[in-house]
């Protein structure tokens, strides 16, 4: 059976790789596992993990993968040739058009979840006719493309983030009552303070760690995407570093003892937060969104 030659169609090195990786990002926003798309297809579990694994597709396999997914080929193929840009960070304008609307935050907080249209509406108090609404907004923000049949596919890029001390951090800070109000002793629930004196080298090296960690917690998300929404379940991890101490500390120092250590670099933390932000686009160093990347 002929084998599909992607490379000459795109004049690109790593078009199959690519086309692959397209075609996982549909499995994801359809939620379509691999055991039902082979179940589908007529074909084994293996046979179609190891398509997907190998990234090679006879022609008929291809075909029939797309006509599943309700993809056009020849549309996919121009979508890759013409390299369909992503978004890395939304800008102050609509991070703040997003909060100043519940439904269309809502919808945006559902879309980076990777829910569908259908379970968005059968969960929140959300019309049909207004979430295609908030949809559309989204789509012209470039943070989503809303495909035929009320379809989402991600425009988000693996490094997107909120805006540093942006409208949604802000937010999110706003709600640090509502969030910590909990004795975290539930499943997959933990919370830790923890005080340390380090040198700045160890501090560079242990925030690398933590942004790993958090880009782990975000893979998983893509990749319990097609589990059924029973299996899912809501979780926020909150990562917040700064050189700190309690205020009773800092009211006990000595006006003459040594001054707490900063992060080479750092900006004076005195004053209230909305003093600091050097809108639009700035503020804490390091920040990272309540939400999960994009597959």
């Amino acid at each position: 059976m002929a084998q599909v030659s992607i490379e000459p169609i795109l004049g690109l090195m790593d078009a199959s790789n690519l086309l692959t990786d397209c075609l996982k990002r549909e499995l994801r926003a359809q939620r379509l596992g691999y055991a039902e798309l082979a179940q589908r297809l007529g074909l084994s579990t293996a046979t179609v993990k190891r398509m997907f694994s190998r990234r090679n597709f006879d022609l008929k396999r291809l075909d029939a993968i797309c006509a599943e997914l309700q993809l056009d080929f020849a549309t996919i193929v121009h979508g890759l040739a013409r390299g369909e840009t992503t978004v890395a960070e939304l800008e102050w304008a609509q991070e703040a058009e997003i909060v100043g609307d519940e439904q269309l935050f809502a919808v945006a907080v559902c879309a980076l979840n990777l829910m569908p249209f259908e379970e968005i509406v059968a969960t929140y108090r959300i019309e049909p006719a207004d979430c295609v609404s908030c949809l559309l907004r989204l789509d012209r923000m470039g943070f989503l493309r809303l495909l035929p049949n009320n379809r989402l596919r991600l425009r988000v890029s693996r490094t997107f983030r909120w805006i540093p001390d942006g409208p949604i951090l802000r937010y999110f800070r706003s709600q640090a009552d509502d969030y910590l109000g909990s004795r975290f002793d539930g499943p997959g629930e933990m919370a830790r303070v923890v005080n340390v004196r380090i040198s700045n080298l160890a501090r560079r090296q242990l925030l690398e760690r933590i942004e790993a960690l958090v880009r782990d917690y975000s893979t998983q998300h893509n990749t319990d995407a097609a589990l059924p929404s029973g299996k899912r379940h809501p979780m926020s991890l909150l990562v917040a570093i700064r050189g700190w101490e309690p205020r009773f500390m800092r009211e006990n120092r000595r006006a003459d003892g040594l001054a707490i250590g900063r992060f080479r670099g750092a900006e004076p933390t005195t004053g209230p937060a909305s003093s600091r932000s050097r809108r639009p686009g700035s503020g804490c160093r390091h920040a990272t969104a309540p939400g999960p990347a994009q597959p």
